[in-house]
């Protein structure tokens, strides 16, 4: 089966492009199901209804989210109403919200998914290893298809989880730094892997933000107000083709598209 995964969505402008390409891409590309981080799908900060609903409308079927997970209120009674939203199994175990899902795709096949969040450079949470190793031993039970958000901002943090996961799930991808990274693999024990998928959102803009004020910030030490950019957009993922008898990942895919 093939899974796309989308890379945070920013704003207005990233929820426009996942109408422009989700529903083509599952036609052309053969795509059963649709995973998307979406902690920055209301204005750049969290995830309000609005965004939601334009989300599930769009074509995507699981939700992932990051650091910004409780920008918006909403987003609590959402994880509790609508089932396909998930937040960083890390948090507090006294948190709302689940780290993990087991989603039926379009073709029937369960596949679970899980949700995780770095500690380097972010707010502190419990260990992520910990907290992988509980979430994936509970959806073995269901599905030996695993696919995992990892929203860090260490790249070596982030290799080391594929790693550490390798041939215990179908499929690792990180979230969270908006670039992304060339290093699309299959590790030797069968595990996909990019490091980051990279930022569906404003093309010209640092990490989805006007630029102006941030190099001024940059330049003077001074606090800006962060707007979030507008014009083109760009659309970033990945595919993971795996075997639904192994739960293994037998091909991978780069996806990066910027408007012209």
């Amino acid at each position: 089966m093939k899974i796309l995964c989308i890379g945070d969505i920013v704003s207005r402008i990233g929820r426009d492009m996942l109408f422009k390409y989700v529903d083509d891409m599952k036609y052309q590309k053969g795509i059963d199901l649709v995973i998307a981080n979406g902690e920055n799908a209301t204005h750049g900060r969290g995830l309000a209804r609005n965004a939601y609903d334009e989300l599930i409308r769009a074509g995507i079927d699981v939700i992932t989210m990051g650091n910004h997970t409780w920008d918006a209120k909403e987003v609590v009674d959402i994880m509790r109403n609508e089932g396909n939203v998930i937040r960083p199994a890390n948090y507090n175990k006294k948190c709302p919200g689940e780290g993990s899902i087991v989603f039926t795709a379009k073709n029937g096949v369960k596949v679970g998914v899980v949700n995780l969040i770095g500690r380097t450079y972010l707010d502190p949470a419990d260990s992520p290893f910990d907290a992988a190793e509980r979430e994936v031993a509970k959806l073995k039970k269901s599905t030996n298809i695993i696919i995992v958000d990892f929203h860090a901002e260490a790249t070596s943090e982030k290799l080391a989880m594929a790693y550490f996961l390798d041939g215990k799930v179908s499929a690792v991808f990180g979230t969270h730094t908006h670039v992304q990274t060339a290093d699309e693999v299959i590790l030797p024990k069968g595990t996909g892997n990019i490091t980051d998928l990279g930022m569906t959102g404003p093309q010209i803009s640092i990490l989805g933000r006007e630029n102006n004020a941030i190099i001024k910030k940059f330049i003077t030490g001074m606090p800006q107000k962060f707007e979030i950019a507008n014009g083109k957009g760009q659309f970033c993922g990945c595919i993971f083709d795996i075997d639904e008898q192994s739960g293994l990942c037998t091909d991978i895919e780069r996806i990066f598209i910027r408007e012209k």
